[in-house]
């Protein structure tokens, strides 16, 4: 079972992703490469391997002024609910049996998490882990992930996280997120943002594609993906995790 420390990579990537690198989770050996994306404007996403114009958020997309869309949680599954909802909402959305959630603990984090592994989760799309994050103070869900990897499908290969990436990243487009949050096919140590958004509470979706990056011909750099995570954020600016006190040390 792998260890969930999602919320520390999502908050440096709401707010310095165009800045700074972010740090890779994980490591996976090498798979066959393909080419990585460079930023690109919201309204003329990039399919992978295409340069464009990098480093900048994107402009503002199409149907700009069209009602922003609400990110409350992942399906049935909403921001603030309690476990046992949560859990009752996931046997809902994947008609599971309780004994196939199963229960983890942060331990820098303080935080709470219950994981599934879900077939076709994306249609064609192999096997993932969804997790559940619980906040220190509040125990109420407050973000939801999702990962695809060869750590959830021995079968997964990198053109298909590729592709998975591409049709989410096309489906967010068009979801109507604040034009001013969107960004795309942003590189970061270790990966690839292939898209980030926000609605008009600052609740997030970011989608990151991770690997290794190799610079080729033409310094030309070629990402190894190796693993595509998914995630619903209620608050990726303030989290509901522990941290020390000011003054403490």
């Amino acid at each position: 079972m792998r260890k969930i420390y999602l919320i520390p990579a999502v908050v440096g990537l709401l707010t310095s992703v165009a800045a700074g690198p972010l740090a890779a989770q994980g490591a996976v050996p090498k798979q066959k490469a393909a080419p990585a994306p460079r930023a690109a404007a919201a309204g003329t996403p990039a399919a992978a391997g295409t340069p464009v114009a990098a480093g900048a958020p994107s402009a503002e997309a199409p149907g700009a002024e069209d009602k922003t869309k609400a990110i409350d949680g992942f399906r049935s599954a909403k921001f603030g609910m309690n476990e046992a909802d949560v859990r009752a909402a996931m046997a809902k959305d994947f008609n599971v049996k309780p004994d196939a959630i199963k229960a983890q603990d942060n331990a820098a984090e303080l935080t709470h998490s219950i994981l599934l592994s879900v077939p076709e989760l994306l249609p064609n799309g192999g096997t993932a882990e969804l997790s559940y994050v619980f906040g220190y103070k509040s125990k109420s869900l407050i973000q939801v992930g999702a990962v695809w990897s060869k750590g959830t499908d021995a079968a997964i290969t990198p053109e298909k996280l590729f592709s998975n990436a591409n049709i989410l990243r096309a489906h967010f487009m068009g979801e109507g997120f604040k034009p001013d949050s969107i960004a795309v096919n942003m590189p970061v140590a270790g990966g690839i943002v292939m898209f980030r958004g926000s609605d008009a509470k600052d609740r997030s979706v970011i989608l990151l594609l991770q690997g290794t990056f190799e610079n080729k011909d033409n310094n030309q750099r070629v990402l190894t993906p190796t693993s595509l995570l998914l995630f619903y954020v209620a608050d990726a600016k303030s989290p509901d995790i522990f941290k020390l006190p000011p003054g403490q040390f």
